[in-house]
């Protein structure tokens, strides 16, 4: 059996131009309301995958690390951490996750690894069995970050990884890697930050991607549509593109900031333009094998 199963983690707020790029407001407010702030709601999901006798998580979410200000500023709804207790609502605790992958390493998809924040203590990685499998250009990307997007990593969570011993790399162009087993794909994506991963997981029946942060949610499946917060933006419409011709109609995609649903299925109209059919999956538990 290949289960795969949503997990909800501590939800954020924030700016809906930011995470719009050059979308106007006019229109990205018609898919996601703003508060009186300016801000939208957004999920930070991750995905549990039980494959036979092995146990994967697919991201972390932003967690609950940040001290209270810092919280307030980057919207974290939640105080406490939600994604350990979404696990426990699946029969699972975090000490039983055998691997855990990252598609990058900014603070909102893999925050969810470390404690939360308790006064005075210095932050702690969570997940003690699991081996963490990033992508080697993201992993050197957060050992160096550039200014622009030196705000979006976490010092701490770098050094945490690199001195558990249970940090494995992947290489640029590498597909598998055997703790993933042979029904995972791995792609790297280059358009929203160098080297984040994307992961596919074939069952006998249905197939889903996991699309970290080339298409975080509904909106941006549209081709044209990207964040501000991409650092290219043109070449994550051609990655995009890429993915979607070789996943095919029909596929389904599996979104971590998309707040009203966690998966839906690619479709294609007579004119080429790519979107969502009406079918959407809150994902509490699927079989893609059933």
């Amino acid at each position: 059996m290949l289960a795969v199963s949503s997990v909800l983690g501590n939800r954020q707020s924030l700016d809906g131009g930011a995470m719009f790029g050059n979308v106007p407001r006019a229109l990205w407010q018609r898919w996601c309301p703003a508060d009186e702030l300016g801000r939208i709601e957004l999920a930070c999901r991750a995905f549990l995958v039980q494959d036979d006798d092995k146990t994967i998580l697919v991201e972390a979410g932003v967690g609950a690390f940040f001290p209270p200000h810092l919280a307030e500023r980057y919207g974290v709804v939640e105080p406490h951490h939600q994604l350990l207790i979404s696990l426990e609502e699946l029969g699972v605790t975090h000490e039983q996750i055998d691997v855990v992958v990252l598609s990058h390493l900014h603070f909102d998809h893999a925050g969810g690894i470390l404690s939360a924040f308790e006064q005075g203590q210095a932050p702690r990685l969570l997940f003690p069995k699991a081996q963490f499998l990033v992508g080697s250009v993201a992993y050197e990307r957060a050992c160096a970050p550039h200014p622009r997007d030196r705000a979006s990593f976490v010092p701490e969570l770098v050094s945490l990884l690199r001195e558990s011993d249970r940090l494995q790399l992947i290489a640029e162009g590498q597909t598998s890697h055997p703790l993933l087993g042979e029904r995972a794909r791995l792609f790297t994506s280059h358009g929203h930050t160098p080297g984040m991963l994307l992961t596919t997981f074939m069952g006998h029946t249905h197939s889903a991607t996991f699309c970290a942060d080339l298409i975080p949610g509904a909106p941006w499946v549209h081709v044209p549509v990207t964040m501000g917060y991409d650092r290219y933006p043109e070449l994550l419409i051609d990655e995009k593109v890429a993915l979607y011709e070789a996943l095919g109609v029909g596929s389904w995609l599996l979104f971590t900031h998309e707040s009203h649903f966690a998966a839906g299925r690619l479709a294609r109209d007579e004119r080429g333009k790519y979107f969502l059919d009406a079918t959407r999956e809150p994902l509490v538990h699927w079989d893609l094998d059933a």
